[in-house]
């Protein structure tokens, strides 16, 4: 007993000596904080650095290559921004020009090949996380044989559906060049949209898969159009048959849907309309059949081929597109572009021709730019549509 008591003594007697030799703790930094007038103040400890900025693409009203931060006398450096609107956003630091995520937030959001840090600015019920039943997000790792490779997708599953044995109608929502399947979840609200929906009997009870829509680390004009291609093949051949397998989904044509934003848009449209028989509703967000103006990534457009990308794309796809048996069953075709959307034209374009191949898309022009600002909204006007 008393060596016991003498091993304890000098253990206590060591840390004790440890501790008082410790450098003294640095200042206790909050970071980021959302203040009660919709305002967001950045911190970070870099009591070497040089100088360090804010980057938050979505964060309106910033000055072009972002707010520098000012340095305090304890090394902390901040900034405070807004009043902003109320909605998710992206930002990282650039610290003497290397990007930082946020070391003191745990929020993130995945890119295609970047991490970013997350804050939420509350304020607009139908994207909050409200008092009502959740649904769950799940992380779905499956072998694609159309690429040779794992891949990941995000897949939503409505309240209750672990506990039931009913059947569900199931919508493909699809992510923008740079970004992941991630994406949708994190910084697009998704599964808190959707939660919010189903709660307020807005919206039926759905099964929604995020998939990964690059098929490389590239997303340059390249990578995208890439993407765009193989990953049309993986979806039929890997994503919906597990789907499929792996969740109880109905899979009649009314019980599909297909929806995307910016290059998401276009495989949409892709997918949606070399296979009509199988999807009954088909939402474009920002987007169009590309070529022959402003592309994703700020790409310039090659010069115009001897078949332009608007005839080509109809050409690959005339068997469906004129076959009027299977119009009538395409309840809804729903199309929104921002007034600011450098893809303006585009949508407006695509629009035109869907038309003159007697098509009825219902089609709007909101403000707003090429941000998530809009599509969180897009997806809480077009999820109410669905499976009615």
């Amino acid at each position: 007993m008393k060596k016991l008591v003498r091993l304890l003594t000098q253990t206590l007697c060591v840390a004790g000596l440890a501790f008082s030799q410790a450098p003294p703790q640095g200042p206790i930094v909050v970071s980021p904080e959302v203040t009660a007038e919709k305002k967001i103040i950045f911190r970070i400890l870099a009591p070497k650095a040089a100088g360090v900025v804010l980057q938050a693409g979505d964060i309106q009203g910033l000055p072009k290559g972002g707010p520098q931060l000012v340095k305090g006398e304890n090394g902390v450096w901040e900034t405070t921004v807004g009043p902003v609107t109320p909605g998710s956003y992206r930002y990282r630091f650039m610290v003497d020009g290397v990007p930082v995520m946020d070391p003191r937030n745990p929020a993130a959001s995945e890119s295609n090949n970047n991490g970013w840090s997350l804050v939420h600015v509350p304020g607009f019920e139908w994207q909050d996380a409200a008092r009502v039943p959740h649904g769950a997000v799940a992380s779905v790792h499956y072998w694609s044989t159309a690429l040779g490779r794992h891949r990941r997708m995000h897949i939503y599953t409505p309240p209750g559906y672990e506990l039931g044995k009913g059947k569900y109608p199931v919508f493909y929502l699809l992510h923008g060049a740079s970004d992941s399947d991630n994406s949708w979840s994190t910084v697009g609200r998704a599964g808190f949209i959707l939660d919010n929906l189903i709660a307020a009997k807005k919206a039926k009870p759905m099964i929604m898969v995020m998939p990964a829509g690059h098929t490389s680390a590239s997303f340059g004009a390249g990578g995208m159009n890439r993407a765009i291609d193989e990953f049309g093949e993986d979806f039929v051949k890997d994503i919906m048959p597990y789907v499929e397998t792996n969740y109880r989904v109905l899979t009649g044509r009314k019980d599909r849907a297909i929806a995307g934003l910016s290059m998401g848009g276009m495989q949409t449209l892709n997918i949606g309309f070399s296979h009509l028989d199988k999807f009954a509703y088909i939402g474009v967000f920002s987007s169009g059949i590309f070529g022959g103006g402003p592309r994703p990534g700020g790409a310039a457009a090659p010069s115009a081929p001897a078949v332009s990308p608007m005839e080509e794309w109809q050409s690959k796809r005339s068997a469906m597109l004129d076959d009027a048996k299977l119009k009538p069953g395409l309840k809804l075709l729903w199309v929104a572009t921002g007034k600011d959307d450098f893809l303006l034209k585009t949508s407006q374009a695509t629009v035109e021709m869907l038309k003159k191949r007697g098509f009825q898309p219902v089609y709007q022009e909101s403000e707003g730019a090429h941000t998530w600002l809009v599509w969180r909204k897009y997806l809480n006007e077009f999820a109410p549509q669905l499976f009615q």
